[in-house]
């Protein structure tokens, strides 16, 4: 009786703390008028799922989502705008080619498909390398990729997980999505990511040891 008590106390506490982290995504979003706070305070919520999994359970929530959101934030919209402006052409890309007529557009849509399908590799595993390791610029693109490459069967699982989750709850009862929806998403991707770091950081290909462990991990040059 008393490991049940146990048990169901820590399920509620964890249940308030994917809560209220989830609420801190979205009042952050919100006061950046998404537009200026949508990336700081994902990069924030990525930042506390990151102490969570390495067991810093009793991390500060608003403290370090707040040290995140202010320190990232000019790197954080800079990455922003990159990803949104990547995609937004290549979505319209993709809808001029498929209005024309000629074999040969059709053709070449197909090539921006599979470069949309890069893109979605490199945003899904951007949020969990950008909180935990200190990258060179365009690295933030280039090691999202090359992991993502690398590891098929995560990428494949992971993508399925994610969409198959945010499905869920939207059939179901779509309000978990305010309450979870961000938080939760982002404990899983950075959980499954987070795997994968060891053999990066431990592999012979021009890491560092130094690290920011207050936001950022290892340094990959």
């Amino acid at each position: 009786m008393k490991g049940f008590v146990n048990g169901y106390y820590q399920f509620c506490v964890w249940i308030m703390r994917f809560a209220y982290l989830n609420i801190l995504w979205i009042s952050f979003s919100v006061i950046g008028l998404i537009v200026f706070g949508f990336m700081p305070a994902t990069i924030a919520m990525f930042t506390v799922t990151r102490k969570w999994i390495r067991k810093e359970t009793d991390v500060a929530i608003f403290k370090t989502f707040w040290k995140a959101y202010r320190g990232e934030f000019v790197k954080a919209n800079i990455w922003g705008y990159i990803l949104f402006l990547i995609g937004y052409v290549l979505t319209i890309e993709l809808h001029i080619l498929q209005n024309q007529d000629s074999l040969i557009y059709q053709i070449a849509s197909f090539g921006i498909v599979a470069i949309l399908f890069l893109y979605f590799i490199i945003v899904l595993y951007f949020f969990p390398i950008f909180v935990h390791f200190n990258l060179k610029f365009i690295n933030y693109i280039k090691w999202p990729f090359i992991i993502g490459i690398i590891h098929p069967i995560l990428t494949i699982v992971l993508s399925v997980v994610i969409i198959g989750m945010i499905y869920i709850m939207f059939i179901t009862v779509p309000a978990l999505i305010f309450f979870f929806g961000g938080s939760v998403t982002a404990y899983v991707q950075m959980w499954a990511v987070s795997k994968t770091f060891s053999k990066y950081e431990k592999s012979d290909i021009g890491i560092t040891n130094s690290k920011r462990d207050d936001i950022v991990g290892t340094v990959f040059e």
